[in-house]
């Protein structure tokens, strides 16, 4: 399953289909992400746990509550598709889109799935899509409620409210952090731009990660995401953002109305885990055989989700998530906690890690 970016209307040279830039923005995004889910990046724990150690109060509660923009995925605003030279220059492009592309943006990544269904009524106007947008959000948590009801009630004073918290990030941890990461970053770029130009798209696309490719035909890049997507770069190109944090994700923008981007890994991988015991290891493949639990798999680590909201995603019934949940949980790979009247499925990070690398990082992708 893919996602593929039809890049055939855009002539001229290699330089006007792909752009590579560093996005601050992007990255501080990335970093926002392993704060709330540090079992992705286990080589970071250590200073995800300094980074909360440091934290007013007020900033740390400010994260939890909004988290759910870069939790299970990143609202499409948080990834620019035209990188600024800083910070404030992005977040003020931010600041440019309109409410309902922005409280559509972020109340949809509620339900971190590569399944939504892009292009619906805003839940600004539309009572259904409101409805779907709080119900989901209450599954997350009553922060992440109370957050919905008050971007739905008074968007503009959310959205304020949200750039000034990413600006105190900035100040809190995000600046002494960007100053070691940038010249990683632009080493990077270096080597992808120097691919394009005397290599062409195949080359630099090769250079970014083995889930990327250029069509056969030239026509069209290909991401491997367990997901059946397409969109269009509408002559416009696509953007390529490096990131140091964002391993081992692979973050693309792809609904309908946002221009194309795709995040990559520049950071080395992690080391790999000990190994686990054969006969756990053989009952963990035969559950991870299964496409549907395989698939299950990849939207459970994007975040916590109920049965119900992955019948939705998936468009199964309950009863048939359920059995494969039970499989998975059966074999380590998931664990269940009651929240109230819901009950939400985790991955068990450290027990996928167990069977290799590779794995994790076509799972998290």
């Amino acid at each position: 399953m893919t996602l593929r970016i039809d890049i055939s209307g855009i002539g001229g040279p290699p330089s006007e289909r792909l752009r590579f830039a560093a996005s601050s923005l992007a990255e501080l995004t990335a970093m926002l992400h392993v704060l709330a889910e540090p079992g992705h990046h286990p080589q970071l724990a250590g200073w995800a746990g300094d980074v909360w150690a440091g934290l007013r109060p007020e900033l740390a509660e400010r994260l939890r509550e909004a988290d759910f923009l870069w939790r299970s995925s990143q609202a499409d605003f948080l990834i620019p598709a035209r990188p600024r030279s800083t910070l404030a220059e992005e977040l003020d492009d931010v600041d440019r889109i309109d409410d309902e592309r922005y409280v559509t943006a972020a109340l949809v990544t509620t339900c971190g799935s590569s399944r939504v269904h892009f292009g619906a009524p805003s839940p600004l106007s539309d009572r259904a899509a409101r409805e779907w947008a709080l119900d989901l959000a209450q599954a997350r948590g009553a922060r992440q409620e109370a957050f919905a009801e008050r971007l739905l009630a008074d968007p503009a004073a959310v959205r304020a409210g949200v750039r000034d918290t990413l600006e105190q990030c900035a100040d809190a941890f995000f600046d002494a952090a960007w100053t070691d990461v940038a010249v990683r970053l632009a080493t990077d770029l270096r080597l992808k731009n120097d691919l394009l130009k005397r290599q062409g798209v195949g080359a630099a696309l090769d250079s970014v990660s083995g889930a990327v490719a250029l069509a056969p035909d030239g026509d069209c890049i290909v991401v491997d995401k367990l997901q059946d997507k397409a969109t269009a770069a509408h002559g416009a190109g696509v953007t390529f953002i490096p990131s140091v944090f964002g391993r081992p994700h692979l973050v693309a923008v792809h609904a309908p109305g946002w221009h194309p981007v795709v995040q990559y890994p520049v950071a080395e991988p992690s080391p790999s885990a000990e190994p686990v015991p054969l006969e756990t290891v053989t009952l963990r493949l035969e559950a991870l055989a299964h496409p549907v639990r395989l698939r299950l798999l990849r939207t459970l680590a994007c975040g916590p989700h109920t049965t119900g909201e992955l019948a939705r995603v998936w468009d199964l019934t309950p009863p048939e998530v359920s059995r494969h949940l039970a499989v998975l949980r059966r074999a380590g790979l998931l664990t269940a906690r009651r929240h109230g009247r819901y009950v939400r499925h985790t991955v068990n990070l450290p027990d996928l890690t167990a069977l290799g690398t590779d794995l994790l990082a076509a799972v998290l992708r």
